[in-house]
């Protein structure tokens, strides 16, 4: 996917608020983020982290300088191996117009060497939020991987598949009941854009998302049967 075309399918499908969380990466956010400039969509800085326990977290922050701070501390926790092409694919990184600017040699599709706990705190240390992401799924997902929900573990919401309902958590996933939920389509290609999580926000700040899934201060997140 390229920037312009995220900024496009998102307007088209009445998305106003996306973030960009690629695999343990983070270099093509500022591109999709000038790319929506002067349009009404809103582009959060982040990055999907695979812990050494093979969960997947999606961490998100307010700028680009937070999202670069936690990003070195991932980078230096990731295996030294490159990429191979033929096995995994390419790996661009490209401006707003979704032109070449280089490749990315290390191998992202692999676990970093920090834990989940690591994770979540080194995070909100660079006023980030965590969120395990796809929890109901058996690759990379925090009931798979770890068998329950850590409680030591200052969880602000949880994201399930596009496969699970709403209203099949209670009987599929009773450990997830009582955590605000949001549903996402681990977006990989333009056809997957979901727009289930209806948000009410005075701002798209992480602050702001924090009141929602708190429920505080007439801030709420739904998820939108259907979509």
């Amino acid at each position: 996917m390229i920037p312009p075309l995220i900024v496009q399918e998102s307007l088209e499908r009445g998305i106003d608020i996306i973030a960009i969380t690629d695999h343990n990466a983070s270099a093509n956010v500022e591109a999709v983020q000038k790319a929506a400039v002067g349009t009404p969509l809103a582009v959060l800085p982040g990055i999907e982290v695979q812990t050494r326990e093979e969960v997947h977290v999606l961490c998100i922050f307010d700028s680009l300088h937070q999202l670069c701070a936690f990003q070195s501390w991932i980078d230096e926790h990731m295996p030294p191996f490159e990429n191979d092409i033929e096995h995994f694919g390419e790996q661009f990184v490209v401006d707003e117009t979704g032109e070449f600017i280089c490749r990315e040699k290390r191998l992202l599709l692999t676990s970093a060497d920090v834990s989940i706990e690591d994770v979540f705190r080194c995070a909100a240390q660079n006023g980030g939020l965590s969120i395990p992401a796809h929890v109901d799924r058996k690759a990379f997902g925090l009931i798979a991987n770890l068998g329950m929900v850590p409680l030591d573990l200052s969880i602000d919401a949880l994201e399930i598949s596009r496969h699970l309902r709403p209203g099949e958590v209670d009987r599929k996933f009773p450990q997830l009941v009582g955590y605000p939920l949001l549903q996402s389509g681990d977006v990989h290609r333009l056809d997957e854009f979901l727009g289930a999580n209806e948000f009410c926000l005075e701002d798209v700040t992480i602050k702001e998302l924090h009141l929602a899934f708190k429920n505080l201060d007439n801030r709420s997140v739904t998820i939108r049967e259907g979509c």
